[in-house]
């Protein structure tokens, strides 16, 4: 079942059949029927600048739009049915509800403008495919470290627009003539857009120091400050990695020490049976019991091959041959 779908089934008083609305519009099978949706209405907009095939074709492209954005209305209305007021709750539900309600916004007038934004129906991909939606999550938790980069590299810019304004101006004012022009032109080199056959090259012949000053601008900013960008990206993504590792294993072993104790409470009876005639069904609790060590020592094998267990499948097929045969042997003497 979805996380989502469980969270909701978690909040008490929610009818059944809103449940299964939700199971239904967060099914596999309708998942994939939105994307290719999706995919399909972001083709038809790439279709629609395209003028000499509108001229043929505009009525169809836009009866095909529409048709997609129904579908994309009745997914949205049916988990606001489903999720109620926890439809709110949740910031990737809200940028869906945005993008398709600026979809419905009027062709005309003064909401026009914003006409154009269905555009970004698209981005509702990153809402629903998973892995697009951990790396938007990764780039939102690295933002806090990005700041503090982000700062450094203003102070850079602003000392190094001070000093190519203050030593350039005069020599190359349609690059350095102001400091807004100064940190434009930082900018064009800190990306290495034309900036040694365009801007540096011109200047070192005209001013010598211009070489050694770009060029400390350039490995401070290009090849060292723009890398902790990565740096930083990178490992937030894999801290949330990290994180969702550890809550599923913390997930498996709950349900593994859940069904632990189901085992140990079965075989304490097995072991300590009450007087009397044994029910003909006990056997079978017994055998079930035995189906739930099975769970228990396969939790256990799979923690072996992550460096958490030491129990081999051999050792499993063997611990589950010893239970059965006293299972066997205590149905016997009953």
């Amino acid at each position: 079942m979805n996380e989502e779908v469980l969270a909701l089934a978690a909040h008490p008083g929610v009818p059944r059949w809103r449940l299964r609305l939700a199971e239904l519009v967060e099914s596999p099978p309708v998942t994939r029927a939105v994307i290719a949706i999706i995919l399909a209405n972001a083709a038809l907009m790439g279709l629609e600048t395209h003028e000499p095939l509108m001229a043929t074709h505009g009525d169809l492209i836009h009866l095909l739009d529409k048709i997609c954005l129904a579908v994309f209305v009745v997914e949205l209305v049916a988990k606001l049915v489903a999720y109620g007021l926890t439809f709110w709750r949740n910031g990737w539900r809200i940028f869906d509800f945005l993008v398709v309600a600026v979809a419905l916004v009027p062709g005309a007038g003064p909401w026009a403008v914003l006409r154009s934004l269905r555009v970004l129906r698209v981005l509702r991909l990153l809402t629903i495919v998973p892995s697009l939606r951990r790396v938007v999550a990764a780039f939102l938790h690295a933002i806090p470290g990005l700041m503090g980069v982000i700062a450094v590299m203003l102070i850079i810019f602003y000392t190094g627009g001070v000093l190519a304004t203050t030593l350039y101006s005069q020599s190359f004012p349609e690059f350095f003539g102001d400091l807004s022009k100064s940190l434009y032109s930082l900018f064009q080199i800190m990306t290495l857009d034309s900036w040694h056959s365009q801007i540096v090259r011109p200047m070192v012949e005209a001013e010598p120091s211009a070489g050694p000053f770009f060029l400390v601008f350039v490995v401070v900013t290009s090849f060292t400050v723009l890398n902790l960008f990565i740096g930083i990206i990178v490992t937030a993504m894999q801290e949330m990695a990290d994180a969702e590792k550890e809550a599923e294993a913390a997930k498996a072993e709950t349900k593994a020490r859940k069904e632990a104790e189901r085992a140990a409470k079965v075989h304490r009876a097995a072991r300590e049976p009450e007087p009397g005639p044994v029910p003909s069904g006990a056997v079978g609790e017994q055998a079930a019991a035995g189906a739930i060590a099975v769970a228990e020592s396969l939790r256990t094998a799979d923690g072996a091959s992550t460096g958490q267990g030491a129990a081999s499948i051999d050792e499993i097929i063997a611990r589950m041959e010893r239970d059965l045969d006293s299972l066997r042997t205590l149905a016997a003497r009953r």
